[in-house]
């Protein structure tokens, strides 16, 4: 709420303003009756009339403005905090997002900061209006009557007993709730973006079993929270209650004897009913509290998490990238693995030069390809790119002169111009023209509205080959001097594989070309191929040369692999 400081300072004074009016009410009703009603003076009882009603019109006023400034700075507060979260999730890395499932994360992002936001602009309102309430009020109760007002705070202690009680209990089903919604929300994204296969394999009733299992423990976790708060609730609806008959057993006493108005009773009475609203919210306000306890430590869980990818304190934008790369004695193994994926590896690229990667399946192709970009950073070595470490280029400067097409098609619920241009500026839109004709994705103006035609989440309106092809297209647009091309052609046909083999020939010439290559016809592509095995690179020749000295090769190559394997 730093932020908004000057909004806090309104709605606190509003608050306080508020409570001081709310509090002198009972005493201008003490006075009527204590004069004007008791001595029978008509003229007096009118003038303290309009004063009682110009401090209840102060004390609305004020109820108003803190209620509007609140909203304003939480809402604010909330928007601000969301945008943080956001953007601090793309500032982590891959392999973060590779051990998180989504649904927590939008469990986080959505409902954690919401709670957090109705406890700030409600709930932390309420804690402080009963605090001061509190305070206020017991200071003019003992005014009133000391032996009155200890009589009240021997009925409220006990529920600070209580109130401990609850917090240790209902901690533990605040946490629970709100990770079983996010284990609810994964299962039903997985559901929204696996329905294919869910039905294709007649796996609806398993999907729905599931989820109804997951909404049952929800609903049974609820159901705890709910007994919880009825019995801290009632519990503290019935101490104030309670005390009213002392009171007015009591105060009653103290009348006949003479101690006490009949003004000051009504006086006192009210203000035991300015508690009582007070206590019925508290058991709301701390139920609100423990749950914004877990939002935020469900929060921090994410925040407090460091980016392990970032810019370097000196690094650098590159003015120029030529394209030279170079893999020096590069290792890497995955987060919290012990298996080297890659080990001492090295590779150079020429500037203008096409690379092809082979080697089995799992020996470590994909993850070459994601270290150029720092999509993972190496676990040892080096891989520079004209002489500059990877690690010491800045990381927008780094992806910009990078194009890459994974084998998996990633779009986004966008229109295809959206999903090709990636907010990037495009000098013309001849260049746009240029990257489609490139990965032979000329049915885009054939979709309903051209190139402004949404294609649906992850781009499910359109076949897997029109998926891959506009994530080519995606690659070679603004003409990037570095090609990272993880078997781009695998969902094409063959008649199309050759129409974008033979476009992505004259692209590549001039441009330095790393092609993970699963099909063979790729390899056309390729001025040289490099072997990799057991995470390293074991041979590094021409496609043909290859063939003739590299029994590996021509094995991963041949019809006979699994017999060669063998």
């Amino acid at each position: 709420m730093r932020p908004y400081v000057f909004l806090v300072a309104v709605f606190v004074t509003s608050q306080v303003g508020g409570l001081a009016a709310a509090a002198s009410i009972p005493k201008v009703i003490q006075f009527i009756i204590d004069g004007p009603i008791a001595h029978r003076e008509q003229q007096n009882l009118v003038q303290l009339v309009g004063l009682l009603i110009v401090v209840a019109g102060i004390e609305f006023a004020l109820i108003v403005s803190r209620r509007h400034f609140s909203g304003v700075a939480s809402l604010r507060m909330e928007t601000d905090l969301r945008n943080d979260f956001y953007a601090h999730l793309q500032s982590l890395q891959v392999s973060f997002h590779d051990n998180w499932q989504s649904g927590q994360l939008l469990s986080r992002a959505i409902a954690d900061i919401s709670t957090i936001r109705r406890f700030v602009g409600f709930g932390l309102i309420w804690f402080g209006q009963i605090f001061f309430t509190f305070a206020v009020v017991l200071v003019l109760m003992l005014q009133l009557d000391w032996e009155l007002a200890l009589l009240v705070i021997a009925f409220m202690l006990p529920i600070a007993f209580f109130s401990t009680v609850f917090h240790k209990r209902y901690k533990l089903i605040a946490r629970r709730l709100q990770d079983l919604s996010g284990d609810l929300t994964t299962t039903i994204e997985e559901m929204a973006t696996g329905v294919r296969i869910i039905k294709a394999f007649g796996r609806a009733p398993l999907m729905q079993e599931r989820f109804e299992t997951q909404a049952r423990e929800i609903r049974e976790t609820s159901l705890k929270g709910v007994g919880a708060r009825a019995d801290l609730w009632t519990t503290i609806n019935f101490l104030p209650n309670l005390s009213l008959v002392g009171v007015l057993l009591l105060g009653g006493l103290h009348v006949v004897q003479g101690s006490l108005t009949i003004g000051g009773l009504v006086a006192f009475m009210s203000y035991v009913f300015m508690l009582i609203f007070p206590m019925d919210a508290l058991g709301w306000v701390l139920s609100m509290s423990e749950e914004c306890g877990t939002a935020s430590q469900r929060l921090a869980e994410v925040m407090e998490t460091h980016p392990e990818i970032t810019d370097r304190p000196r690094a650098r934008a590159l003015e120029t990238c030529v394209g030279r790369l170079e893999f020096r004695g590069v290792g890497f193994k995955y987060p919290k693995s012990d298996e080297w994926i890659l080990r001492d590896l090295n590779l150079v690229v020429e500037p203008g030069e096409t690379v092809g990667i082979v080697g089995r399946t799992g020996s470590g192709k994909t993850t070459l390809s994601y270290l150029v970009p720092r999509l993972y950073d190496m676990t040892e070595g080096n891989i520079f790119i004209d002489g500059v470490d990877v690690r010491d280029i800045l990381l927008r400067s780094l992806r910009s002169c990078i194009g890459f097409a994974f084998e998996e098609p990633i779009l986004f619920s966008a229109s295809v111009h959206e999903n090709l241009v990636m907010g990037r500026a495009i000098d013309s839109d001849e260049e746009l023209k240029r990257a489609i004709d490139v990965a032979q994705a000329g049915f885009v103006w054939d979709l309903p509205w051209g190139l402004e035609t949404r294609v649906g989440e992850q781009g499910y309106t359109l076949s897997g080959g029109q998926r891959q092809r506009l994530a080519l297209a995606r690659a070679v647009l603004g003409r990037p001097p570095v090609l990272v091309l993880d078997d781009p052609l695998s969902s094409v046909d063959v008649h199309t594989e050759a129409m974008i083999e033979e476009s992505l020939a004259h692209v590549l010439e001039g441009v330095t070309g790393l092609l993970v290559v699963h099909r063979p016809s790729t390899l056309a592509l390729a001025d040289r191929v490099a072997l990799i095995d057991g995470g390293t690179i074991v041979a590094v020749d021409t496609h043909t040369e290859l063939m003739r000295t590299n029994a590996l090769y021509r094995a991963l190559l041949s019809q006979e692999y699994e017999e060669a394997l063998a």
